[in-house]
């Protein structure tokens, strides 16, 4: 079966340019029965960073996937994780909610958009060069596969909702890509 995984995962990579997408099961996510779909495809993609520990080995990442995927469920009482999608500093994307299940990360945004979190706290600094690529991959793969919207609007979760997510000096990064539009 993991084989098989893998497979499909190689499969899409070069069907799509998408990134490598380490699946729920992959990362040992928790098994929950509470999500609901969601209409795709969406007009937004919603930028967050965790702000918590950083990681850059898949190791670390999948660690800490979990660690954010238990604050979501036994702190926030979401019935799961709250984002769509994880990315680590490994260059790795962690399946969160995917592609087509609401998520719990903006709530005016949850039913609109998909909600990408960079995986550490970025007020000083930017993520690495490989988790930066996985974002703006994964963006493109959403795309490709009919997840995201051709004219989609990249916002940082503070045009949304008053945070300072995903951190000062990542969201002044963000500010800078074509798709991106905080009034929108």
């Amino acid at each position: 079966m993991l084989r098989v995984v893998v497979l499909l995962s190689v499969l899409c990579a070069l069907t799509y340019g998408c990134p490598n997408i380490i699946t729920r099961s992959g990362w040992g996510a928790r098994k929950v029965t509470c999500l609901k779909p969601m209409k795709t495809p969406v007009p937004y993609v919603i930028i967050h960073h965790t702000a918590g520990a950083a990681c850059n080995t898949k190791a670390k990442c999948v660690a800490q996937a979990k660690a954010v995927q238990n604050l979501h469920i036994n702190k926030n009482k979401w019935c799961d994780i709250g984002y769509s999608f994880l990315v680590g500093e490994d260059g790795n994307v962690y399946e969160g909610r995917g592609w087509n299940k609401v998520g719990a990360h903006a709530p005016s945004m949850n039913t609109k958009s998909i909600g990408i979190s960079v995986m550490g706290n970025f007020m000083n600094r930017n993520p690495s060069q490989a988790a930066l690529k996985a974002v703006q991959e994964l963006i493109k793969c959403g795309v490709s596969k009919g997840y995201i919207r051709k004219n989609y609007i990249i916002k940082g979760h503070r045009n949304v909702f008053a945070t300072s997510c995903p951190g000062n000096s990542f969201y002044n990064l963000i500010t800078k890509w074509p798709q991106f539009n905080a009034k929108a």
